[in-house]
Order: C-alpha cells, then structure tokens, then sequence
C-alpha cells in the first residue's frame, strides 16, 4: 500500500505537471501569434479574459467578489510584479540573445527555488531528493545542449543574458510567495488577486505596443484565459500540499510537453538527445515522487 506521504508528494507533483502542460500552451501563444500581436498584447488579453472567468466563477460558486478578499493584498502584489516582470525579462532576453540560450538561463528559476525554499522556509532535503533534482536538471541540461543552446559566444549577449538570470530570480522568488499564500489563502483568492494585479501591470506596455487584430484573433488570444487559470489553478494545488523543493524541479517537464507541441503543430522532429535528456527528466520526476515529505 502506498504510504501517506509519497501520495502526497505524487499528488503534488501530478498537479503541477498538470498545470505545466496547460501553461505550455500559453507558451507557445507567442510563437503561434508570432507577426500577428505583441506579446504583452497577448498577456493583456489573456488576463482580461482570465479575470472575466474568475469573476463568473465567484458568482457561481461562492459569495461574490468580495467574499474572497484577503487579508494579505500586499504579498499578492509581491507575487504579481515578480511574475509578471519576471516573465517580461525572460521575454525580452529571448529577444536580444539566442532563445535557447535564454531559456537555458531561465531555467536556472528551479534551482534557485530550491535554494529559496531551503533558506526561506527551512526545508530539508535528503539523499534521495538530492539525486532527483541532479537527474532531473542534468535532463534539461541535454535537451537544451542537444537543442543548440551556447553552441556560440557573443559578447553582446552578456546583458541580456543578466536580464535572463534576473528573470529567473523573480519567477523563484514568485514560486515561494505561491507556496506562502496557497497555505493561508483559497486558492480563488489567490487567483483573483494575481490576476487582477497583473492586468494593470502589464496594461501599459500592452497599450504602447498594440497592433490591430480582427475579430477571430482576438478570440482565439482570449480563450487562452481559461486555459490559464485552469494552469494556475493546478499549480497553486501542487504548491499547497508538497515543498517548493518538491514541485519545483517539476517544472523541468515544460521542455517535455514544448518538444511534443513543436513536433505535433510545427513539424519539429526531436533528435536522440532530446529523447534521453526528457527520459532522464521524467525520471527525475519519479525520484521526487518518492522523497517522503516531512
């Protein structure tokens, strides 16, 4: 029989490989609305149409709006600004530099989560989680090396290449606030608060860079709002219930469900190291799944 707590961890870690194959989707927007819109166009209307969802479902399900106010709307902030500008650094960086490169960098979010997790809220980590963060993270490693990542130097990509690292930082920083508040708050709360925060922060730059859709555009960027709190949701679920130093390696599947989208919409056919760095990330997974919690 399955003990308590390598359910939990399994739980855990389903949930949040769950909303990291919805996120992937999100991704992958920017490419699909590549020439069409900007991508803070894109968040700009994914949060509108986000927020417009959560609003229904407050209505449906609760009290309304207000009976989800939390106590707490300073840390929401917190989080929405480190995800919000964290995201646009990695964006920017993938601008100016290689996109491999850049996203190898970001990548190193899910270390410096478990860091933050081991130095903020004193989580221990054994052995067996040790190895598993090590073959999961030496996984990405061989997929974004066998990609092409760093396969040249330029100079002129160490500032972007900062921007990325300073990116990477805030979505950690981001991953323990999700962590903090998922335990104090209802998961709707913490839905309505970070999606509400992020459509006025990214509403500038979305506003400044808008170019004109039509109308089947527009829908089309708008039901990526669902989609996203579906995400959002699953993620905050994970968090709740295992360390950041858990789910957080978890992510690393993102470049799993990324080489099954580009295969399956855009023709990209992965090479064998890709195929032996996703196994080794997919083992990585199992591994966290038997760390016991604490």
């Amino acid at each position: 029989m399955t003990s308590p707590n390598l359910s939990q961890n399994a739980k855990a870690i389903l949930w949040v490989t769950l909303g990291t194959a919805l996120f992937t989707i999100i991704y992958a927007s920017g490419k699909m609305a590549h020439g069409i819109a900007d991508p803070f166009q894109v968040i700009f209307l994914r949060y509108v149409s986000g927020f417009s969802t959560l609003i229904v479902v407050s209505f449906l399900f609760g009290d309304g709006l207000f009976s989800y106010r939390s106590k707490k709307p300073a840390s929401h902030l917190l989080r929405a600004i480190f995800g919000c500008y964290g995201g646009a650094a990695i964006i920017h960086a993938s601008a100016q530099m290689p996109i491999l490169d850049a996203t190898a960098i970001s990548l190193l979010y899910v270390i410096f989560i478990v860091a933050l997790g081991v130095v903020l809220l004193k989580e221990r980590i054994t052995r067996m989680h040790w190895l598993a963060i090590g073959v999961s993270s030496a996984g990405a490693a061989i997929v974004m090396g066998a990609q092409g990542a760093f396969q040249s130097f330029d100079p002129a990509y160490l500032w972007p290449a900062a921007i990325a690292l300073i990116g990477a930082l805030l979505i950690a920083f981001e991953a323990i606030l999700i962590r903090t508040l998922s335990q104090s708050e209802k998961t709707l709360t913490v839905l309505l608060h970070v999606n509400f925060f992020g459509l006025f922060l990214v509403a500038i730059p979305a506003f400044s860079a808008w170019q004109s859709i039509n109308l089947t555009e527009t829908l089309l960027i708008l039901m990526l709002g669902p989609i996203a709190i579906s995400a959002q949701f699953c993620v905050i679920r994970g968090y709740r219930i295992a360390d950041v130093s858990i789910v957080g390696p978890v992510d690393y599947t993102w470049l799993l469900f990324a080489g099954l989208l580009g295969f399956l919409f855009f023709g990209e056919v992965p090479s064998g190291g890709v195929l032996f760095g996703a196994a080794l990330i997919a083992l990585g997974g199992v591994l966290l799944a038997l760390v016991k919690s604490r």
